[in-house]
């Protein structure tokens, strides 16, 4: 039986804690700015699954007793600025930051998966089970014309390597 050492755990149950933040608020942006358009009803279905994942999070931050990031101030501006901004953009661009997020999401779910050991098969299942809604929402965003938003490639780019950083600073602060 493979053992996850405490370290990691914590540091994954700190950084889905606080990306699962982050997306709630991406989403939040978007709909003060979609809200009332044809694009609300399919941004609320994201954003509910997302709060989902928040709330699955926020008991595992609470029961396994992790410190969460310190970080979740500037999350909290920084993800409903970037959803709110993209959105202003139009929905297209919207998507696009679905997108770029949500593959940036799936490399790290998938990276942690392999990295669970058998003791953590119920954490290894919740992430399994949220990256698979995080490629549904992908897949919404590619569906609803993310690639058409002028100069895609540089937004999708600039936006992932955002994630990234956010991913790294988050698992440690």
């Amino acid at each position: 039986m493979t053992r996850t050492p405490r370290r990691m755990i914590e540091e994954t149950i700190r950084v889905d804690h606080a990306g699962e933040y982050g997306a709630k608020r991406i989403y939040q942006g978007q709909l003060a700015v979609l809200r009332g358009t044809k694009w609300e009803t399919l941004i609320q279905h994201m954003q509910d699954q997302e709060q989902v994942h928040l709330d699955t999070f926020s008991r595992l931050i609470a029961t396994r007793r992790v410190r969460p990031t310190a970080l979740l101030p500037i999350w909290h501006v920084a993800g409903f600025a970037l959803g709110a901004a993209t959105a202003m953009l139009g929905h297209r661009a919207a998507m696009a930051c679905t997108v770029a997020v949500e593959e940036a999401i799936d490399e790290h779910y998938q990276a942690q998966e392999a990295a669970l050991g058998e003791d953590e098969a119920p954490l290894r299942a919740d992430i399994a089970q949220f990256r698979a809604e995080e490629l549904e929402h992908r897949e919404t965003g590619l569906a609803h014309e993310a690639e058409l938003t002028p100069g895609y490639r540089l937004l999708s780019a600039a936006i992932k390597a955002g994630c990234k950083v956010a991913i790294k600073v988050s698992e440690k602060i």
